[in-house]
């Protein structure tokens, strides 16, 4: 009777603390860093189009033997499927600082697949969620781009 009353009284302090309701598990990731290109349409192999687009952040890494900082730079492909978003999408710039949350998953190799094709490795799959322009590319970036169009 007391582990019953015990393990209740546990489920109802665990929720106190928030008004909302219970929600599924979540993996998301939050980005911040440059858009490494214009956001790119493309197809699914179901003739679905979705947006592709590259955000590239870097790290400062600790100094090396001879005293000097590093940094490391990891590009990150984004999906996104949301057609409301996929305008929005289209209109951003090779250069913007932005910040962009998306969800988180991996997915396995298929058996079989040869391990060399990207069907047979491990993949991070990063699903756009939302993305906001902290800054636009820098003058000196737009104007390059303009010259070459």
């Amino acid at each position: 009777m007391f582990s019953t009353l015990r393990v209740n009284a546990s489920r109802a302090s665990v929720r106190a603390f928030s008004t909302s309701t219970r929600r599924q598990d979540l993996a998301k990731v939050i980005l911040i860093g440059n858009l490494g290109k214009d956001p790119e349409i493309k197809t699914t192999r179901n003739d679905k189009e979705y947006v592709s687009y590259s955000v590239a952040t870097t790290s400062r890494l600790p100094p090396g033997p001879d005293g000097e900082w590093n940094s490391s730079t990891t590009w990150h492909r984004v999906l996104s499927f949301l057609p409301g978003s996929n305008k929005y999408l289209q209109t951003l710039k090779a250069g913007s600082k932005v910040y962009v949350e998306a969800g988180y998953e991996i997915r396995e190799p298929e058996s079989g697949s040869d391990p060399s094709t990207p069907e047979g490795q491990r993949q991070i799959f990063l699903r756009h969620e939302s993305i906001r322009v902290i800054s636009p590319p820098r003058a000196k970036e737009v104007a390059g781009d303009e010259e070459h169009h």
